[in-house]
Protein backbone atom coordinates (compact mmCIF):
# COMPACT_ATOMS: atom_id res chain seq x y z
CA UNK A 1 0.00 0.00 0.00
CA UNK A 2 1.40 3.54 -0.83
CA UNK A 3 2.23 5.89 2.64
CA UNK A 4 -0.81 8.59 3.29
CA UNK A 5 0.24 11.79 2.21
CA UNK A 6 -0.71 14.71 3.89
CA UNK A 7 0.01 18.79 3.27
CA UNK A 8 -0.43 21.70 4.93
CA UNK A 9 -1.99 24.75 3.48
CA UNK A 10 -2.48 28.56 4.19
CA UNK A 11 -5.93 30.00 4.72
CA UNK A 12 -5.49 31.54 1.43
CA UNK A 13 -7.79 31.37 -2.10
CA UNK A 14 -4.78 30.11 -4.09
CA UNK A 15 -5.14 26.77 -1.54
CA UNK A 16 -7.67 25.75 -2.78
CA UNK A 17 -6.17 24.91 -6.50
CA UNK A 18 -3.33 23.48 -4.28
CA UNK A 19 -5.22 21.02 -2.98
CA UNK A 20 -6.88 20.21 -5.87
CA UNK A 21 -3.25 19.79 -7.69
CA UNK A 22 -2.44 17.96 -4.87
CA UNK A 23 -5.36 15.21 -5.05
CA UNK A 24 -4.68 14.74 -8.53
CA UNK A 25 -0.81 14.48 -8.16
CA UNK A 26 -0.87 11.94 -5.73
CA UNK A 27 -3.38 10.04 -7.50
CA UNK A 28 -1.30 9.40 -10.66
CA UNK A 29 1.33 8.48 -8.43
CA UNK A 30 -0.31 5.45 -6.87
CA UNK A 31 -1.86 4.91 -10.36
CA UNK A 32 -5.82 5.75 -9.31
CA UNK A 33 -6.61 7.92 -12.12
CA UNK A 34 -10.04 6.75 -12.42
CA UNK A 35 -10.77 8.73 -9.26
CA UNK A 36 -9.73 11.71 -10.60
CA UNK A 37 -12.78 13.59 -11.43
CA UNK A 38 -14.91 12.79 -8.04
CA UNK A 39 -12.00 13.25 -5.85
CA UNK A 40 -10.69 16.52 -7.79
CA UNK A 41 -14.45 17.46 -7.02
CA UNK A 42 -14.32 16.52 -3.42
CA UNK A 43 -11.27 18.14 -2.56
CA UNK A 44 -12.34 21.02 -4.21
CA UNK A 45 -15.70 21.46 -2.26
CA UNK A 46 -14.13 20.41 1.12
CA UNK A 47 -11.30 23.07 0.88
CA UNK A 48 -13.70 25.76 0.14
CA UNK A 49 -15.60 24.97 2.85
CA UNK A 50 -12.63 24.58 5.03
CA UNK A 51 -11.54 28.50 4.35
CA UNK A 52 -15.15 29.92 4.15
CA UNK A 53 -15.91 28.64 7.51
CA UNK A 54 -13.59 26.52 9.21
CA UNK A 55 -10.03 27.88 9.45
CA UNK A 56 -9.27 30.90 11.53
CA UNK A 57 -7.38 34.23 10.37
CA UNK A 58 -3.57 32.89 10.31
CA UNK A 59 -3.84 29.17 10.74
CA UNK A 60 -4.01 26.10 8.37
CA UNK A 61 -6.07 23.46 6.45
CA UNK A 62 -4.79 20.17 6.14
CA UNK A 63 -5.05 17.70 3.28
CA UNK A 64 -4.62 14.18 3.90
CA UNK A 65 -4.59 10.81 1.34
CA UNK A 66 -4.73 7.81 2.21
CA UNK A 67 -5.03 4.08 0.50
CA UNK A 68 -6.35 0.42 1.67
CA UNK A 69 -6.75 -2.43 -0.62
CA UNK A 70 -10.73 -1.69 -0.87
CA UNK A 71 -10.37 2.28 -0.08
CA UNK A 72 -9.35 5.60 -1.02
CA UNK A 73 -9.44 8.49 1.31
CA UNK A 74 -9.36 11.91 1.60
CA UNK A 75 -9.51 14.10 4.77
CA UNK A 76 -10.34 17.85 5.42
CA UNK A 77 -9.38 19.02 8.71
CA UNK A 78 -9.12 22.76 9.54
CA UNK A 79 -8.94 24.05 13.70
CA UNK A 80 -12.12 25.77 13.69
CA UNK A 81 -15.54 25.64 15.21
CA UNK A 82 -18.02 25.09 12.95
CA UNK A 83 -20.27 22.32 12.82
CA UNK A 84 -20.56 20.93 8.78
CA UNK A 85 -24.09 20.71 7.59
CA UNK A 86 -25.07 18.46 4.71
CA UNK A 87 -28.19 20.30 3.12
CA UNK A 88 -29.86 19.35 -0.09
CA UNK A 89 -30.33 23.02 -1.74
CA UNK A 90 -33.11 23.88 -4.15
CA UNK A 91 -32.58 24.52 -7.79
CA UNK A 92 -32.41 28.17 -7.21
CA UNK A 93 -29.93 28.44 -4.38
CA UNK A 94 -26.26 29.36 -5.87
CA UNK A 95 -24.46 27.84 -2.84
CA UNK A 96 -24.63 25.28 0.19
CA UNK A 97 -24.11 22.11 -2.22
CA UNK A 98 -20.43 20.84 -1.28
CA UNK A 99 -21.31 18.72 1.38
CA UNK A 100 -23.95 17.34 -0.55
CA UNK A 101 -22.26 16.61 -3.56
CA UNK A 102 -19.20 14.90 -1.74
CA UNK A 103 -21.88 12.75 0.02
CA UNK A 104 -23.37 11.84 -3.45
CA UNK A 105 -20.29 11.09 -5.04
CA UNK A 106 -18.39 9.02 -2.20
CA UNK A 107 -18.90 5.77 -0.70
CA UNK A 108 -18.38 7.20 2.58
CA UNK A 109 -18.95 10.44 4.07
CA UNK A 110 -18.34 11.91 7.67
CA UNK A 111 -17.22 14.12 10.04
CA UNK A 112 -14.89 14.35 13.07
CA UNK A 113 -15.19 16.46 15.67
CA UNK A 114 -11.73 17.10 17.66
CA UNK A 115 -11.08 19.22 20.51
CA UNK A 116 -10.18 21.76 17.97
CA UNK A 117 -11.67 21.82 14.83
CA UNK A 118 -13.01 18.40 12.86
CA UNK A 119 -12.21 16.74 9.92
CA UNK A 120 -14.74 15.81 6.77
CA UNK A 121 -13.82 13.35 4.93
CA UNK A 122 -14.84 11.05 2.04
CA UNK A 123 -13.93 7.59 0.78
CA UNK A 124 -14.06 5.94 -2.47
CA UNK A 125 -13.94 2.19 -3.47
CA UNK A 126 -10.40 1.28 -4.81
CA UNK A 127 -10.67 0.91 -8.59
CA UNK A 128 -9.34 -3.34 -9.70
CA UNK A 129 -5.82 -2.76 -10.80
CA UNK A 130 -5.79 -3.09 -14.96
Amino acid sequence: MPLPQQRRFPRRKTSVRASRDLVVEVLAEWQLTPLIEDMRLCVSELATNALLYGVPPGREFAVRQSATDELVRLEIRDSGDGRPVCRNPGGESCSGRGLYLADQVAAEFGTDHHVAGKTVRVAFKRPPVP
